[in-house]
């Protein structure tokens, strides 16, 4: 399965079968999802911390890094999923929302290469 080939429903579907296979439906309260999200994010942050910008780049380039990064994207992406589920949140029509409101509130011509918001 590749992103090309995949719909965010089939991984939600996949995320939702797993959990119910398992009878994990009881813990998977909102709350413990979003405490997931955070606790999944810090796993990855770790590979991160104490490099500097361009080590943080080349991580891409070591194939042992890259499989411990990819390990704890598909953690924090296993936790918004099934959030979502449980929430019932159509992530793509949310995600397209969101974006329309950044667009507007951070016009292109007047952030284009800065990384401080004002």
């Amino acid at each position: 399965m590749t992103d090309v080939k995949t719909t965010i429903e089939q991984m939600k579907e996949k995320i939702r079968i797993f959990a119910e296979q398992r009878n994990w439906q009881p813990f998977h309260s909102p709350k413990n999802l979003a405490m997931g999200i955070a606790i999944e994010a810090g796993e990855l942050m770790e590979h991160f911390q104490w490099i500097d910008e361009a080590a943080s780049r080349a991580i891409k380039e070591d194939p042992q890094q890259m499989a411990l990064v990819r390990e704890e994207l598909a953690d924090v992406l296993s936790y918004v999923l099934n959030l979502a589920c449980v929430l019932e949140v159509d992530l793509s029509e949310t995600f397209f929302a969101k974006m329309k409101r950044n667009e507007v509130k951070y016009p292109a011509e007047s952030y284009r290469g800065k990384y401080k918001l004002e």
